[in-house]
């Protein structure tokens, strides 16, 4: 029976058999019988590889961090994670600089600490989760990479002025003229902001 802890781009926890291309964590979310019983803890949310270094874990060990598992990166990043600073160094490296140079005054130097990327990406998590909406009429001026939603219930992934459907298990094609606007942004905005200015994004295409 699968477990719940395949991310969604709302930062959702579902139970999925499908394998996802990335793992990551947001602290020990479990309780000693695997189940899910709260949404994050603490502010460290990252991606991580699948394998690194070979090591071997048992997953959801009582007292442990509850591993997640993401679609993609593109995904990860609508829910509010950013690259692990120890098995992805390069792509932390890349996202910090890239994210920072997006970002002044959030940064406020070029190579934030990962605790203020962390800090950051908390506060717009939380904000979120309050009424205010972040709204947008036209997919043309949102970046490769972003995820929006039309009816808090099925997320799209902006790619090439095109929308895909998300599903555990990979992308549906979808026209624009099936989707009404205006929609609301599911990525979190610094990190819109950092695709738009170059972050390669990675997107588990077929």
């Amino acid at each position: 029976m699968p477990r719940q802890n395949r991310v969604t781009p709302f930062s959702t926890l579902i139970a999925s058999p499908a394998r996802g291309t990335l793992t990551g964590n947001r602290g020990c979310l479990h309780d000693e019988h695997g189940q899910i019983r709260r949404a994050f803890q603490g502010q460290r949310w990252i991606i991580c590889l699948l394998e690194f270094k070979g090591r071997k874990r048992a997953i959801m060990r009582p007292g442990h961090y509850t591993e997640l598992f993401f679609l993609d990166e593109a995904t990860a990043l609508a829910a509010g994670h950013r690259p692990c600073a120890k098995c992805q160094r390069d792509r932390f490296n890349l996202f910090r600089d890239i994210w920072a140079k997006a970002n002044p005054e959030l940064a406020n130097t070029t190579r934030p600490a990962a605790t203020v990327l962390d800090a950051a990406l908390h506060s717009e998590r939380i904000a979120a989760r309050a009424p205010q909406r972040r709204d947008c009429y036209s997919i043309e001026e949102l970046p490769d990479g972003t995820f929006v939603t039309a009816d808090e219930e099925s997320a799209y992934l902006v790619l090439r002025h095109h929308l895909l459907r998300w599903s555990p298990a990979g992308y549906e094609g979808l026209t624009t003229q099936a989707i009404s606007y205006p929609l609301r942004v599911l990525t979190p905005a610094s990190i819109v902001r950092a695709l738009a200015t170059g972050y390669p994004v990675g997107i588990h295409l077929p």
